[in-house]
């Protein structure tokens, strides 16, 4: 790895505990049979993740003799049990990461690099869909980790509270959105138009991002932060309007942080609507919620689009794999990676976890040629578009989450959200960014 110096200026920038540190890289444990894992929480618990994943790590072991020793670790925990691993060298081989996070966390010089030898190691560069793996690390530099799950935002409805309200398609654009949601909002039988994650630091720097791109807004000008623009102040403010002015969303859900909080209000009736990836689809087949009963469509864009804004309503979304430079058994590492981005594993996972393939050949799969899957498809494909990828991105969405946290938390409370307040609040967020470099 590289000098720790630079690892800790990356963890000091982002201003995150380490207190949890991780399990050493291999454990000591043989090097030819054994490999550590962090996986993401992709399913309704942990607990499920692991029930989906131990069959394919016993395929694995069946097929190659590697014992795969496999660790589910929560969004909220993930990226700070990262930092700690490449902070103090003790990691595992193979972990799951946001791919938002890649050149961030390539700059860290704790990844191996996926260059075209080691991309041949795992199926080539044309084994991926290329929107997917345009956000695997900085541009110019080889991959510092390859896709393993796609995902794309959307609009989730339920069928039967827009029937009963005789709402006979969903919105198509912002201001139909706002109107419907309206409609639909009825605090008094504890029913809201609008569920939204207020406490995910990670869901509110999504929605900053796909906003302000629609208002025309530049996030980074070379290395400088442009949070405070007039169009992210703009961005910002629509957002956070759907609680502060419109009051169509639970004011308790400021304080709602997992997927589970939200979708268990979609699937009982207690919200109209939510705005989310598509791994909702399985969990909400966990929760009980059929697929008949609900559609998914776009998320709905401004119509006319301000001066400069682009049609983007998600960014290029997913989880990725990286494989950590001091791993005791880089071959084994390697062939795990192949395993789990092969088409056989790519249909049987992202259906698991109603995620999408990353491979073009899983595609060939009927469960993925279901109308809601084109839909997150042509999301992906069509109006999808990057995060930013250079080492302050996992900065950006650390200190523009946490902003738009206190933004809506102050809603809920029923204090005033204006301009100004939504200023300062992308100002002070623009200067930490640029104190931590």
């Amino acid at each position: 790895m590289r000098s720790r110096k630079g690892v800790a200026a990356l963890v000091a920038g982002l201003g995150l505990s380490l207190g949890l540190a991780g399990c050493g890289s291999g454990g000591g444990a043989d090097q030819t049979t054994t490999l550590t894992y962090w996986a993401s929480n992709q399913a309704a618990s942990q607990e499920q993740d692991k029930q989906i994943l131990q069959p394919e790590l016993d395929k694995f072991r069946q097929r190659t003799g590697i014992t795969v020793e496999v660790e589910v670790i929560p969004w909220s925990d993930l990226l700070n049990r990262i930092l700690a691993a490449t902070s103090s060298g003790e990691g595992p081989d193979v972990v799951n990461i946001g791919n938002t996070w890649s050149a961030s966390l390539q700059a860290t010089g704790a990844f191996t690099a996926f260059d075209d030898a080691t991309l041949a190691k795992v199926g080539g560069r044309d084994r991926f869909l290329a929107s997917s793996l345009a956000s695997t690390g900085a541009v110019g530099q080889p991959p510092a980790s390859v896709p393993v799950y796609g995902l794309s935002y959307g609009l989730f409805y339920n069928k039967k509270l827009f029937a009963e309200a005789g709402i006979t398609a969903p919105p198509s654009t912002w201001d139909e959105l706002v109107t419907v949601a309206t409609a639909l909002t009825k605090p008094d039988q504890q029913r809201w138009g609008l569920g939204i994650l207020g406490s995910s630091y990670t869901e509110n720097a999504h929605f900053a991002y796909l906003l302000g791109r629609q208002h025309g807004a530049e996030l980074f000008d070379g290395d400088t932060p442009r949070f405070d623009s007039p169009q992210m102040v703009a961005a910002v403010r629509q957002y956070v309007d759907l609680l502060a002015t419109h009051e169509v969303v639970n004011p308790s859900n400021a304080e709602y942080l997992n997927d589970v909080q939200i979708l268990s209000d979609f699937a009982a009736g207690k919200t109209a609507m939510v705005m989310i990836q598509n791994n909702a689809v399985a969990n909400l087949r966990t929760i009980g919620m059929p697929e008949a009963d609900y559609g998914v469509v776009p998320i709905p864009m401004t119509d006319p689009l301000p001066a400069g804004g682009k049609r983007v309503n998600s960014h290029v979304a997913g989880v990725n794999l990286g494989v950590f430079a001091n791993s005791d058994n880089p071959g084994g590492a390697m062939t795990f990676v192949e395993f789990l981005t092969s088409p056989e594993e790519q249909k049987i996972l992202n259906h698991a976890f109603g995620t999408l393939p990353v491979v073009p050949d899983a595609y060939t799969d009927p469960a993925f040629q279901t109308p809601t899957i084109e839909t997150f498809r042509s999301v992906l494909a069509d109006t999808a578009e990057p995060l930013p990828m250079i080492p302050q991105e996992a900065q950006f969405e650390t200190l523009i989450g946490a902003a738009l946290k206190d933004l809506l938390a102050r809603a809920a409370s029923g204090q005033p959200v204006d301009d100004a307040t939504i200023h300062d609040k992308l100002a002070t967020a623009n200067e930490q960014m640029k104190s931590a470099g």
